[in-house]
């Protein structure tokens, strides 16, 4: 792509501080659509550059880029992923969004808010493989698991999306009853 920024030719910190202003509402953005939480997106984004800064004074020949700092970005995501499914917190507010129409915005908002009913292993799995689009083999390396135990996982994050999914009748914060007579 011609308006992303490379990075002067030494690499290190100058290249870091030649694509933050490029880079940083890249990696807030794809932070805070996953997460749904500013605040947690704000300080995954300062621990997304906190790490690149450690990366690149460790190697002088590093060249980032915005694409390799979302990719940093994934994996401060999949830690707070795994700290929350020790130490849970409470579902946050989904964003606005004024730019979609009604239904596909709605559409969206149920399926957030199903999301974020699950726990943070079926809502990481579920993440990295649909909304990011990643290969199983990749999610399970962002998982820290077997790519047998990610394909295992993901057919139980699935089957818990289906049961904490509202009917159509039905509307977030209000009883369902789940598709398929409930079982999971």
């Amino acid at each position: 792509m011609s308006g992303e920024q490379q990075g002067p030719p030494g690499g290190g910190a100058p290249a870091l501080l030649a694509v933050y202003d490029d880079a940083l509402p890249a990696v807030y953005g794809y932070l805070l659509r996953r997460c749904s939480d500013r605040r947690v997106a704000e300080d995954l984004t300062s621990e997304t550059f906190l790490a690149a800064m450690d990366t690149v004074r460790r190697d002088d020949d590093a060249r980032p880029t915005t694409p390799w700092l979302i990719g940093v970005a994934r994996h401060k995501l999949a830690d707070h992923w795994r700290t929350m499914q020790r130490t849970p917190e409470p579902v946050a507010e989904l964003p606005e969004s004024v730019d979609d129409d009604w239904e596909v915005h709605l559409d969206r908002m149920v399926a957030h808010y199903t999301l974020g009913r699950l726990s943070p292993t079926h809502r990481a799995v579920l993440t990295l493989r649909y909304v990011d689009d990643l290969p199983v083999g990749d999610c399970a390396a962002v998982l820290d698991r077997t790519i047998g135990a990610t394909e295992a996982l993901l057919t139980r994050a699935k089957r818990a999306f289906r049961a904490a999914y509202p009917d159509s009748e039905s509307r977030p914060g209000q009883p369902h009853h789940t598709r398929g007579g409930g079982h999971a």
